[in-house]
């Protein structure tokens, strides 16, 4: 970047030179009025050909400038689009492996439970049947 501005000043200046070095040499040359004129005319002419050559140039490497930075954002949004992608499908399956987790320990809970449910039913049937029988003996 500091190369292209240290470049444009040094063209700058050699064309601003030569803009001043040219009106100095008409001005002071011996020639008549109308072979002055003549020579402000054409030296006129040459500067604004210059002119639209620098330009040209000019435009020319902004627009390749912006074409390179059209290209490179271009790669960015692909590769944030790429990792997105790859972040979105890495929670997926996290989330898919806590589901199944899930299920299964709550499968196990379900089994643990009606287990449990089944003894403590029993257990409960055992204790009333040993009161009845204590109440039928004591009777």
């Amino acid at each position: 970047m500091e190369e292209n501005k240290t470049a444009k000043g040094l063209i700058l200046g050699f064309v601003t030179g030569g803009i001043v070095g040219a009106a100095i040499a008409l001005l002071y040359a011996p020639k008549s009025g109308r072979e002055l004129r003549s020579d402000i005319r054409l030296k006129k002419d040459e500067l604004i050909d210059d002119t639209s050559e620098y330009l040209q140039i000019a435009k020319t490497r902004a627009s390749d400038m912006i074409n390179e930075g059209k290209r490179k954002s271009e790669e960015l949004i692909s590769d944030a689009k790429k990792k997105a992608g790859d972040l979105i499908g890495d929670a997926n399956s996290i989330l898919n492996d806590a589901k199944q987790k899930a299920t299964n320990t709550l499968g196990t809970t379900k089994e643990k439970l009606t287990t449990e449910s089944e003894r403590v039913k029993d257990a409960f049937k055992a204790g009333i049947d040993a009161f009845n029988q204590e109440k039928n003996k004591n009777s």
